[in-house]
C-alpha cells in the first residue's frame, strides 16, 4: 500500500510539473487575420518562420547540435546562435524598446525560447501595424528586413532540418508547414 501511495504521489507530481511548464509559442500557428494589411501579411511571414523554427529545433539532441557536415560548415548549434541573432535584429528593427541581447553563456533551450519569444513579439507588433514603412530608418527600409533577416532565418531553419536528418534525428513527419499545425 505504501508503494502504491508513493507511485501515485510521483505520478501526480509529474503531471503537475508538466502542466506548469511554460508553453512556447509556435507549436502551431494561430488563426490568421480576417483582414490583409501590410502588418498582418508581414506578421504571418514571421509566424511561418516561428513555426518552422519551433519544429526544426524541437527535440534536438547534443549530437544534433554538434553535428557538422564538413570542416567549413556550421554546426547546428552555431546555426541556432545565428538564428537567435537574426531574431534580435528583426525585433529591434521594429521596436525601439527592444535591445539586442547577446547569447553568451546561454544553453540551447534558453536560446531557443528567446528566439521563439522574439519572433512572437515581432509578429504581435506587426499585427498591430497598418503601415510597415514606419519601420524604415536612416540605414534601410523595412523591405530589407523582409529580404534580409526574415528570409535568411527561413533559409537557416531549412539548414537545421537538413543537419538533423544527417545526424540521424529527422524532422517530425506530422508537421504541416502549409497548415501551420501537426497533421492528425
Amino acid at each position: 500500500m505504501k508503494n502504491i501511495i508513493s507511485i501515485l504521489a510521483l505520478i501526480l507530481t509529474t503531471i503537475t510539473m508538466a502542466q506548469s511548464e511554460e508553453k512556447l509559442p509556435y507549436h502551431e500557428i494561430g488563426p490568421y487575420s480576417k483582414t490583409y494589411t501590410q502588418g498582418t501579411v508581414a506578421a504571418r511571414m514571421v509566424d511561418g518562420l516561428g513555426f518552422r523554427y519551433y519544429w526544426a529545433t524541437e527535440g534536438l539532441r547534443p549530437e544534433d547540435l554538434n553535428y557538422k557536415p564538413s570542416e567549413s560548415g556550421r554546426t547546428s548549434a552555431e546555426t541556432i546562435e545565428h538564428l537567435y541573432g537574426l531574431s534580435n535584429f528583426i525585433l529591434s528593427s521594429i521596436s525601439s524598446d527592444e535591445k539586442q541581447n547577446k547569447a553568451l553563456e546561454m544553453t540551447f533551450d534558453e536560446k531557443r525560447k528567446l528566439t521563439l519569444l522574439n519572433f512572437k513579439k515581432a509578429s504581435d507588433i506587426l499585427k498591430a501595424t497598418d503601415d510597415v514603412s514606419q519601420f524604415d530608418n536612416d540605414r534601410y527600409p523595412f523591405w530589407n528586413v523582409i529580404n534580409g533577416p526574415i528570409a535568411d532565418a527561413l533559409w537557416h531553419c531549412g539548414q537545421i532540418v537538413m543537419l538533423r536528418r544527417a545526424s540521424g534525428n529527422p524532422f517530425n513527419s506530422k508537421v504541416s508547414v502549409f497548415q501551420g499545425k501537426l497533421k492528425e
